[in-house]
């Protein structure tokens, strides 16, 4: 009777659907563990289990009097924390079959996401060895019963998910002290719940998922800023979006790649969510890659059409090189305006507005949303086609391990070409409610930081490089509102880290990725950090290292997971998808990293392609240049190789110091503990090492330099990009 009141009582308040089982087999020794999001969450946790339930009450809880009537018709223990006899009555609690459901945060969530996770549970299965049956809870954090504060949307009724998994074991580590254990296990309970919460979330598509944004943040809430400094809200992006929709899927089919070469704009934004809700697939050309790169790009992905600014072909200088791409009709978005009519006013003002769900075409979760193109480093770049679920997967999983909320205002100067520029930085705030400030180029070393000091910014990404030189150029208040930095694309140097923290007390958050990936693999999180490394695997995802001959240290990275990749677009079948190769099966993928794994944390040794083999022996060029960097800090290293006769392959060098020479690569080599074989044979200087658009060395030019310098030893390579 009493299930059946609690079910009416919360239908009054929530809109609850219950999804999962707990399976045939229930333990005796049973802990239901769930995350915490509001004083409803005992009353959805239990009312669907079909078992009784014991619940454990602090003493400040139980003390309220509204909830003291309630407890005294349910089953339930009052515990004080403080007191640490009140964990052993839990524990014959357990021993005595009693099933009972904690909250391993200990608090309602005041961030939106998970909080930390205490020990105390930890404890309670190491001595009674019982079973977890994990349940997620998801919505509650938007009602009226949560602890979140303004500017945090409530709702009146809110649609809540009540998952429930089947139980699981955890194993204790062996070997280690009691509180090193417990800590072990809080780690993976703490892993269960991001895991949880991840596979809870449903399948979707980018625009509707930017709609229920839009429905549950409000249509006047700030989205988008750009360099006019004009504030688009959520009904003025929504606007654009249907506006441009309407308008492009004149010039185009369903399920057609649409070229768009757009800088990092408010009107970009609205393009890409027009071309999803008209379920046409975006191909984010990369300007900066020259007329060579972008016709590369368009015969891979077959594109017919490519939509772009005047304005910004102008002020970026590339009016000449769009002219002399073929093959393609160039549409500019200038004047498409003209071409709304008032017929097309009236639709979207008495139509397309008030139903916007009705206006996007019927789209699965698993159709191509976007096309983005390797950076071509090693080789000649190559499509890769993301799926509408891919890359909602790698959000979910980015939400499930760092906290954003629409308090949250996002710098972002990567270019939106670039996946961790447009999966990071634009569609998180567009599915999470942040607000979003986009900056032309990260390539501005003293705007970048003043903006962020100008625009209130939260949370702000780059490579290694770029922060690098925003430190260099920035004042130590620039960043003071600064949460998050996430750092990517390339290894993050020691020395940028060390700066950030002592000019402005911020810890970079390194992480890792491949576009194919949607794109992030790994990342340091608040909760799990390890300076050195790029993180844990991000969850949902499986990884598996296979050895590589030659190679002592590492093995060769493969993952799998839901934010995998359609597949690529090759030049030998322009436009048709093709599924890349992995020796460990068709849902995996190689990397062609080379990693090691450290309690979890993934630490980077090299690309497998960066590996050269001097006189025999593996040498990781990534080891080079870190050797590089050590003899001549603050300077950019890169390292290449040219094919020898009789060493196999020799070393060569690039360096921004004209100082640097090979003696002091030696000392360096012998001070380090590092074999002589990595030493370089050939030091050259340049006055600048020539990079991509998103910060990469571009190692494809360096090593026909290389070539080149082999052919010709004694030529001076200075200022030679």
């Amino acid at each position: 009777m009493l299930k059946i009141l609690a079910k009416t009582v919360l239908r009054l308040f929530l809109k609850v659907e219950v999804r999962g089982g707990t399976g045939t087999e229930i333990p005796d020794r049973l802990i239901v563990v769930a995350n915490h999001q509001s004083f409803l969450d005992p009353f959805l946790v239990g009312c669907f289990l079909p078992f009784e339930l014991t619940w454990i009450i602090h003493t400040t809880i139980a003390a309220k009097w509204p909830l003291r009537l309630f407890f005294r018709f349910i089953p339930h223990v009052v515990v004080d924390t403080a007191n640490p006899l009140a964990m052993k009555s839990i524990v014959h609690l357990i021993e005595a079959g009693k099933r009972v459901c904690i909250f391993p945060e200990g608090r309602i969530t005041v961030t939106g996401s998970l909080m930390k996770v205490y020990d105390g549970l930890a404890f309670l299965l190491s001595r009674t060895g019982a079973s977890l049956l994990p349940v997620n809870i998801d919505g509650a954090v938007h009602s009226r019963f949560g602890r979140m504060k303004a500017p945090f949307p409530v709702i009146g009724k809110p649609p809540v998910r009540v998952t429930y998994y089947p139980p699981v074991q955890l194993k204790e580590r062996e070997g280690r002290s009691g509180r090193q254990r417990r800590r072990h296990v809080s780690d993976q309970i703490r892993r269960l719940l991001e895991e949880n919460w991840v596979k809870a979330q449903p399948p979707s598509t980018l625009f509707a998922s930017f709609l229920k944004a839009a429905d549950r943040f409000g249509r006047d809430a700030e989205l988008i800023e750009d360099i006019r400094f004009q504030p688009a809200t959520f009904g003025d992006v929504l606007k654009g979006a249907l506006a441009l929709g309407r308008l492009v899927s004149r010039l185009s089919r369903q399920d057609e790649t649409v070229g768009v070469l757009m800088p990092n704009m408010t009107p970009t934004i609205m393009l890409l969510l027009g071309l999803f809700s008209r379920r046409r697939v975006p191909a984010m050309l990369n300007y900066t890659a020259g007329v060579d790169g972008m016709q590369s790009a368009i015969e891979v992905a077959a594109i017919k059409t490519v939509l772009t600014s005047r304005a910004f072909l102008e002020k970026a200088r590339l009016t000449d090189k769009v002219s002399k791409l073929q093959g393609v009709r160039i549409v500019y978005l200038e004047d498409l305006r003209s071409q709304f009519s008032l017929l097309d006013k009236l639709w979207l003002i008495g139509f397309a507005l008030r139903r916007p769900h009705r206006c996007m075409l019927e789209t699965r979760s698993e159709d191509p949303a976007v096309v983005l193109f390797t950076s071509g480093s090693e080789g000649k770049p190559k499509g890769v086609v993301l799926s509408h679920g891919s890359i909602l997967a790698n959000v979910n999983q980015i939400r499930a391990v760092i906290e954003f909320s629409n308090r949250d205002k996002f710098l972002v100067a990567l270019p939106l070409f670039h996946s961790f520029g447009l999966t990071a930085g634009a569609l998180v705030p567009v599915v999470t409610g942040a607000r979003l400030f986009l900056y032309p180029s990260p390539l501005h070393y003293r705007m970048v930081p003043e903006m962020c000091y100008d625009r209130d910014c939260t949370v702000i990404f780059g490579t290694s490089t770029f922060l690098g030189n925003y430190a260099r150029c920035a004042h130590p208040l620039d960043f003071y509102s600064v949460r998050y930095v996430l750092s990517g694309a390339e290894k993050l140097a020691d020395s940028v880290r060390q700066v950030w923290m002592e000019k402005f007390g911020l810890r970079i958050l390194e992480g890792y990725g491949v576009t194919e990936f949607s794109p992030v693999i790994a990342v340091n999180t608040p909760y799990f950090n390890k300076p050195g490394t790029v993180g844990k695997i991000m969850p949902g995802m499986d990884c598996c290292l296979e050895p590589v001959p030659g190679i002592e240290r590492g093995a060769r990275l493969h993952v799998r997971g839901p934010n995998r990749m359609r597949g690529y677009l090759l030049h030998d079948k322009p436009g048709v998808i093709q599924q890349p190769e992995s020796g460990m099966g068709p849902e995996w993928y190689d990397t062609g990293d080379i990693v090691e794994l450290d309690e979890g944390y993934v630490r980077i040794v090299g690309r497998a392609k960066r590996f050269a083999k001097v006189a025999g022996e593996m040498v990781s060029l990534e080891v080079v240049e870190q050797m590089a960097a050590l003899a001549s800090p603050g300077k950019a290293h890169a390292a290449s190789t040219v094919a020898s006769d009789r060493r196999g392959e020799t070393i060569v060098l690039f360096t921004e110091d004209p100082n640097l020479k090979r003696e002091h690569l030696l000392s360096t080599a012998r001070q380090a503990g590092l074999a002589e074989v990595a030493v370089p044979r050939n030091v050259h200087y340049m006055e600048k090492i020539p990079r991509l658009g998103s910060g990469k060395c571009d190692y494809v030019t360096l090593s026909d330099m290389a070539r080149v310098a082999a052919e010709r030893p004694r030529a001076v390579h200075e200022g030679a990009h």
